[in-house]
């Protein structure tokens, strides 16, 4: 009788916990890490810092960061103002280095970069001035521009496209980070 309640206290424990575990397992965190001066969402990254789906990261032109989550390595090149997602990244301006098994789309205005497999893919997308420059380091990307249209880059090849339809007005780009955050903590709302 004993073992009967041990048992059955396990099992609750067990159907409980299990997918408890596999949701956290399966997160949209990451870890930032930081040469030289950036931000997260305003504030200063000293050197590491825990990122999450929405969060901004911003580095200057003297600085890069690198985003390491399960399956992908980002590195955010100097001068460039990301938003991270998770499972896909806005790239505002600047360029992105993104190195994946886990299929990140990577979104610059209209245009939109991914692997064409699960299998390990190495890419580059830079964004100055409304001009988005896609290279294929290893692997191929399908790259789909404004009017949906979706073409291949084969590996060792790189493309360019606009990042906004023809006659209409670019994004309008901010000029800085997002103001950091001022008090305490405690003090928050």
């Amino acid at each position: 009788m004993h073992r009967s309640i041990i048992t059955r206290s396990l099992s609750c424990f067990l159907v409980v916990a299990l997918p408890l575990s596999m949701w956290a397992a399966d997160s949209s965190g990451a870890m930032l890490y930081a040469n030289g001066t950036a931000w997260l969402n305003g504030a200063n990254v000293p050197k590491t810092s825990a990122v999450f789906s929405g969060d901004l990261i911003q580095t200057k032109s003297d600085s890069v960061a690198s985003i390491k989550a399960a399956g992908s390595n980002i590195t955010v090149q100097p001068d460039s103002l990301i938003q991270y997602q998770g499972k896909s990244l806005k790239l505002e301006h600047g360029a992105v280095t993104v190195a994946t098994a886990k299929s990140v789309v990577t979104e610059i205005g209209d245009v939109s970069v991914k692997p064409a497999s699960g299998q390990w893919t190495e890419f580059r997308i830079k964004d100055f001035d409304g001009t988005v420059q896609i290279a294929a380091n290893k692997g191929d990307l399908l790259v789909t521009d404004a009017q949906g249209n979706t073409t291949t880059v084969s590996q060792g090849q790189e493309t360019t496209r606009e990042d906004s339809p023809a006659g209409k007005h670019r994004r309008r780009r901010s000029g800085g980070a997002v103001p950091g955050a001022q008090g305490s903590i405690l003090n928050s709302p």
